[in-house]
């Protein structure tokens, strides 16, 4: 019989790719996850695989290259957001279909926070596209979902580390991936070519794409002066680490995956196949030391 694992997505933008490469280890070593629950990204890649479509989406977000992810950006320039998101996630829906919940074939849930009851709100019920939307919305960037009496943004403002949401069974392993932890980073082998000139020309679009929209200098200093991705991106990680740590000392995970918040940055989208490697290899360090632990 398998050992099932009760499985907590953290959010964490771009790093929340390498959830995929978790995901894939710990079925490679024979783990059966009888339950997921997540925020923001590990929101998303949670409803993927209880879907049952993680391979058809690492397939797609693996081929984000040659400037692809900027036809599927729908900048606003809202008081409320620069990016509506429906767009990317309208192109998601035409390999992952949305369902309900409840018709999912393990316990999922998904966390968003309310702006005007200033409370989380779980979704464990209802339209995991609603769901996956509501808790992917980072303030300032990805416009809030409106309800009747509520206003919904990213859970990671409230609980990046759901381990309080998951459903739970007898004899389950409570597994936590957290991609936003204070540790060293992990550094895969260096990619090929290919994989070279897509990180250049994606990194030269986004500093096209800040200077003209923030006029920002070229040669400014970004640890001194951050601009606007950076200064929201980098107060983000900074708040959901202080919370995250509080809410892993009040609900120890038996295994704890934990990704570097330095291996890469939230938006750095280019980098999904370095990051489910990243992902994978940590997963495996992670649970030879578990089984190290319970042998000794």
């Amino acid at each position: 019989m398998k050992q099932k694992i009760a499985l907590v997505l953290s959010g964490g933008g771009a790093r929340g790719i390498a959830h995929i490469g978790v995901i894939e280890e710990l079925e490679k070593q024979g783990y059966e996850i009888s339950s997921i629950a997540g925020t923001s990204m590990g929101s998303l890649v949670g409803g993927v695989y209880a879907l049952g479509k993680m391979e058809e989406f690492k397939e797609w977000i693996c081929s984000l290259d040659k400037l692809k992810i900027f036809g599927l950006v729908d900048f606003t320039l809202s008081r409320q957001g620069l990016i509506k998101g429906d767009k990317v996630l309208n192109k998601m829906k035409d390999f992952i279909p949305d369902t309900r919940i409840e018709d999912l074939p393990l316990p999922y849930a998904a966390v968003a926070a309310d702006l005007i009851n200033n409370e989380e709100v779980v979704f464990k019920k209802g339209s995991l596209y609603h769901a996956i939307r509501a808790s992917i919305a980072i303030p300032s960037v990805l416009t809030p979902v409106k309800e009747k009496h509520r206003v919904l943004v990213d859970g990671g403002v409230m609980n990046n580390i759901p381990l309080n949401h998951v459903d739970r069974t007898d004899g389950d392993l409570l597994t936590a991936v957290y991609v936003n932890a204070n540790v060293p980073v992990y550094t895969p082998p260096a990619g090929d070519q290919e994989a070279s000139k897509k990180r250049s020309a994606y990194q030269e679009k986004i500093k096209d794409f800040q200077r003209h929209l923030l006029r920002k200098h070229p040669q400014e200093d970004e640890d001194a002066n951050p601009g606007f991705f950076s200064l929201i991106t980098r107060t983000i990680d900074l708040m959901t680490m202080q919370m995250a740590d509080q809410v892993l000392q009040q609900h120890q995970p038996d295994i704890l995956v934990q990704i570097s918040r330095d291996s890469c940055s939230m938006f750095d989208f280019y980098k999904a196949e370095e990051m489910v490697e990243t992902g994978r290899q940590v997963a495996r360090a992670t649970l030879a030391s578990f089984r190290s632990s319970i042998q000794a």
